[in-house]
């Protein structure tokens, strides 16, 4: 079996999507011989213990490419990756893309990156007969023709799809793939297992505050630092507000790239209150937020371990997915946009949401607890579509509650 994907690349969502599926597959299917084709190969290995190769032939593949040389290693890297892919995937009786938004461009992609990646990844399954599923994905509608077009095909000929949440599968389906037979499922990551909440008791305790380098989207290019100017300044004046409330502010982030936001974050509000977190999983982003009173975050796998541990939740949102999240955990009210953050409102529904605490927990335990019995029938449905041959038992639930 072959796990597929930006993996061991620095962002904590998508190795926390890998750690959801190996330990899936290690508790269901034992006697699995497991390999990735991934980003960070050295890092998966180093981490979960399963050999891995690097997904691009070049190792400049996401730089930007100026010179004449870097373009020409660039352009002979994709030939030579349809061979490697290929053989790759043959390897292979089933490979799988587990999570991550693969399926979309909310954040700046070019098309002979990534999605070219997957799309040799999905066309060699299909050559090969290779089962290549996609589970729990996220899409959304993509206006650059190319990635479009790449991303489509991808989605057709995978053997399997499944999407995180409603509006993936109506993407799809908006750009021509035929998503009849195609389920909506929870996230991966909350088939993983959390540490103990911890109630708030005495006078207010720590807010998280998730940050990301943000610049827009995929389409937001010509505008990208007047929106992450926007995004900073916001974002700092409600850290320092809370600061002045003498309130605990912990920074968090997603991955390797938001380290200058949390530097220029502490820069600006020079306070003991004010620490940045050290966190290199998914469960250490956990530990952080079943720690603090109230999250607001923005980016989506700091949402989700927010949510997971039952932690009162504001979302700083810059695509559909996010806000779906927050309405799936019934917590629709409490987002506020990335692209026009402003940081008077951002403190008003941050003091609408603490006063509501104790109810919205007890929400999201029941959320939460639906969340994992779905991801349980999913893992299940799982094993009938990859191997129709064999009997699988049921899949358990990790941890049912926060």
């Amino acid at each position: 079996m072959g796990l597929f994907g930006l993996l061991g690349s620095g962002n904590l969502g998508n190795d926390g999507s890998l750690e959801a599926v190996l330990g899936y597959l290690r508790s269901q299917h034992p006697d699995a011989v497991v390999d990735a084709l991934c980003g960070g190969p050295e890092a998966v290995t180093a981490r979960f213990g399963i050999p891995a190769t690097r997904l691009h032939w070049y190792r400049g593949e996401y730089r930007t490419a100026s010179r004449a040389g870097a373009v020409a290693s660039k352009g002979l890297g994709k030939l030579v990756d349809v061979f490697r892919t290929a053989a790759w995937v043959r390897r292979h009786d089933v490979v799988i893309v587990p999570g991550m938004g693969v399926l979309e461009a909310t954040l700046p992609l070019r098309p002979w990156g990534f999605p070219y990646a997957l799309f040799l990844l999905c066309a060699s399954g299909r050559l090969l007969g290779t089962r290549v599923a996609l589970v729990s994905v996220g899409a959304a509608t993509i206006g650059s023709r190319p990635t479009r077009a790449l991303v489509r095909w991808s989605a057709r000929l995978a053997a399997y799809r499944s999407y995180r949440d409603a509006q993936s599968r109506d993407a799809m389906r908006a750009m021509g793939v035929d998503t009849a037979r195609d389920e909506v499922y929870p996230d991966l990551a909350f088939a993983l297992p959390t540490p103990g909440a911890n109630a708030p008791s005495g006078p207010p305790g720590p807010v998280c505050v998730g940050v990301m380098d943000f610049h827009g989207g995929d389409d937001d290019r010509s505008r990208a630092e007047q929106i992450h100017r926007r995004y900073l300044d916001g974002t700092i004046r409600f850290v320092r507000a809370l600061v002045e409330e003498g309130r605990a502010v912990r920074l968090l982030t997603g991955d390797a790239c938001d380290a200058p936001v949390v530097a220029a974050i502490l820069d600006a509000v020079d306070s003991p209150l004010v620490t940045a977190a050290e966190t290199a999983s998914l469960a250490d982003l956990m530990k952080e937020t079943a720690a603090a009173d109230s999250v607001v975050a923005i980016r989506y796998h700091n949402l989700i371990c927010a949510l997971r541990t039952g932690t009162p939740t504001l979302a700083v949102t810059y695509a559909a997915k996010s806000e779906a999240l927050m309405e799936r955990m019934g917590l629709g009210a409490y987002c506020h946009p990335a692209r026009e953050l402003d940081a008077d409102r951002l403190l008003a529904q941050f003091r609408a949401l603490e006063k509501r605490s104790a109810e919205l927990r007890r929400t999201l335990v029941e959320r939460n607890l639906a969340a994992v019995r779905q991801l349980d029938h999913q893992f299940t449905a799982l094993a009938t579509a990859l191997f129709p041959a064999t009997g699988h038992a049921h899949s358990p639930a990790r941890q049912e509650a926060p």
